[in-house]
């Protein structure tokens, strides 16, 4: 008689893994994406894999701010290993250009 023993690693996305799908939604106004635009503020991945983002937009009356979080929220749920995502739109601290990454900053010009 054979007995096989099976064993099932629990698989969880990473924080980098989310980081890099976000880099897919941009904001159309600037031509930037969000990560880089420093409109990421945090992220947390609970047990379920479940994935809390907390992000704002670089200014309260944008007026693509449903589209980005809807684009947001599409792009995370679309990674494998995500249950579900929830999305908090915050406005502190407030948004300024000095948030933006290097690499953002020398794209649009800012040097």
């Amino acid at each position: 008689m054979f007995k096989y023993i099976f064993t099932i690693d629990y698989i969880m996305v990473t924080k980098e893994e989310i980081l890099e799908a976000l880099k897919e939604v941009s904001d159309p106004e600037i031509g930037m994406d969000v990560v880089n635009l420093g409109l990421v503020y945090d992220v947390e991945i609970t047990d379920g894999n479940r994935v809390y983002i907390k992000m704002t937009m670089t200014a309260p009356t944008c007026p693509v701010t449903p589209w980005i979080l809807s684009e947001a929220q599409k792009c995370v749920e679309n990674l494998a290993d995500v249950d579900a995502a929830d999305i908090e739109l915050v406005w502190e601290p407030q948004w300024k250009p000095e948030m933006m990454s290097d690499y953002a900053k020398e794209q649009l010009n800012m040097y």
